[in-house]
């Protein structure tokens, strides 16, 4: 088994030789962090507090759940650092599910990846940066969506004339988000008057376990997306370990940033002003620095939007191409773009799938609540999958090298797989007919899947093909 890691570690090595573009380790662990907080510290803080506000009964209980969304975050990262420091590939879970519960559930994940996760993803930040890009400059009544192509195209473009570009574009990103945030931080602890005593009170109870339920859902999607390291595990330089501890520091500093801007907004609007909010962020700049704020604050939500758009692009497209590498129908995602050294072909398919998507949303006429709705009871299902492979790779391959092991195993990935269980529920529960599309571009994977294993059995059998034929990601037991 040690010899079947080794030989994995240099694949990529081994493909230089042959003159076969393939990832190489050029990303360091500030550029890791930097895209890991930057998918995550997204525009989402500025909008779920109000509403996570509107369901505590006290802003004891507001910080205890932001505690322990960070709390179940650090789990699952847990679990995901002992995934990618043992098995370093561009598919991320894809691999790990591939190697764990066989080809059938990796192929519908890496069609769910093509089709709704990370695709559908950018379409809702593309939304969000739109919709404040025309608070600041209107472009007319398809404002939006006409600054959502835009981004969609622009982040595309960046990213296919090379990594160095991407993790350029997204450290300056990441800083001014950081900054941005910052910003609310100390507007509402040093600047904004303290609420009036009716404001102070605190939010009407909100005690029952449905409402507490609620809070975590919001609070849950507002930590979503750092799960995306996993696809940049085989690009980063240095010792396995390194991928591990970037993703565990993100967390942390992501979780200590939720938890003062909250306090911020507290000490500026008090609960029950939080739970009123329509957009909590912009009320507090607008008691600390007057009209202006609406104004600042726009800035700032537009920069996190294009932010987390950016990672997504970045990383979403190394799960097509490893999904490339491997399948009979998709063979042509499979291309590494060395000049760019990355996946070139695989963005511009994801782009052209995310440009439909902000139609789709468009069509609708609510972009950002089609596109969630769309996209989580999926995200949510393959999440839990992860978690189970986790557990299945431990007794299937207990002899693999793991610099990074879960600790208080197994409570720790089983606690991980109940949280992703509940989630999954509840975004089936309280979602509406976006997340029923979500689940039909789903099923068309089923469909896709048995085209695949009849053109595999085809070629196996001799008959003439004009796609590659042989997958080159095998099983666990079989040679990799």
């Amino acid at each position: 088994m040690e010899h079947e890691t080794m030989q994995e570690q240099q694949a990529g090595l081994r493909a230089v030789q042959r003159d076969e573009a393939a990832p190489r380790p050029s990303l360091r662990v500030l550029d890791v962090m930097a895209l890991t907080v930057g998918i995550v510290l997204g525009a989402g803080i500025f909008k779920a507090p109000s509403l996570v506000a509107a369901q505590s009964a006290s802003a004891e209980a507001l910080l205890f759940t932001w505690v322990l969304g960070g709390v179940a975050s650090l789990v699952g990262a847990l679990c995901y650092a002992e995934l990618a420091s043992a098995w370093p590939h561009p598919g991320g879970d894809y691999h790990y599910l591939y190697r764990a519960l066989g080809r059938g559930p990796a192929f519908l994940f890496a069609w769910a990846r093509l089709t709704v996760i990370p695709t559908g993803s950018i379409a809702l930040l593309a939304f969000v940066f739109g919709d404040y890009a025309t608070q600041l400059l209107p472009l007319g009544p398809y404002s939006s969506p006409l600054y959502a192509a835009v981004l969609v195209v622009g982040l595309t473009a960046v990213n296919v004339a090379g990594l160095r570009q991407g993790t350029r574009t997204q450290n300056l990103l990441t800083a001014l988000e950081v900054l941005g945030v910052g910003a609310v931080i100390v507007v509402g602890l040093l600047l904004a008057p303290a609420p009036a005593p009716v404001d102070a009170a605190p939010a009407a109870s909100a005690a029952s376990g449905t409402a507490w339920g609620l809070a975590m859902v919001f609070v849950l999607l507002t930590y979503g997306g750092w799960n995306e390291v996993a696809y940049l595990s085989s690009e980063v330089r240095g010792s396995r370990r390194a991928i591990a501890w970037s993703l565990l520091a993100s967390i942390g500093l992501v979780t200590a940033l939720y938890l003062l801007v909250n306090v911020a907004y507290l000490r500026g609007l008090g609960l029950a002003g939080m739970a009123r909010s329509e957009a909590v962020a912009a009320e507090l700049l607008q008691r600390a620095v007057g009209s202006a704020g609406a104004v600042v604050i726009s800035v700032i939500i537009a920069i996190s939007a294009l932010t987390s758009a950016n990672a997504t692009v970045l990383t979403g497209a190394r799960t097509h191409y490893a999904f490339g590498r491997d399948s009979v129908l998709f063979n042509g995602l499979g291309q590494w773009h060395a000049r760019a050294n990355g996946p070139a072909r695989a963005l511009l398919v994801q782009g052209a799938i995310s440009l439909a998507l902000v139609g789709l949303g468009t069509l609708t006429r609510q972009g950002f609540e089609t596109m969630v709705e769309y996209t989580a009871p999926v995200f949510w299902l393959f999440f839990l999958l992860t978690g189970v492979a986790l557990m299945v790779l431990r007794v299937r391959e207990p002899d693999a090298p793991r610099p990074f092991r879960v600790p208080l195993y197994p409570l720790t990935p089983l606690l991980f797989i109940g949280v992703c269980a509940y989630v999954l529920y509840s975004s089936l529960a309280y979602t509406g007919l976006g997340a029923l599309a979500g689940l039909a571009v789903l099923g068309t994977g089923g469909v896709l899947f048995a085209v695949e294993m009849a053109r595999t059995r085809r070629a196996a059998h001799g008959t003439p093909s004009n796609t590659t034929t042989t997958p080159r990601l095998q099983r666990t037991k079989e040679a990799t």
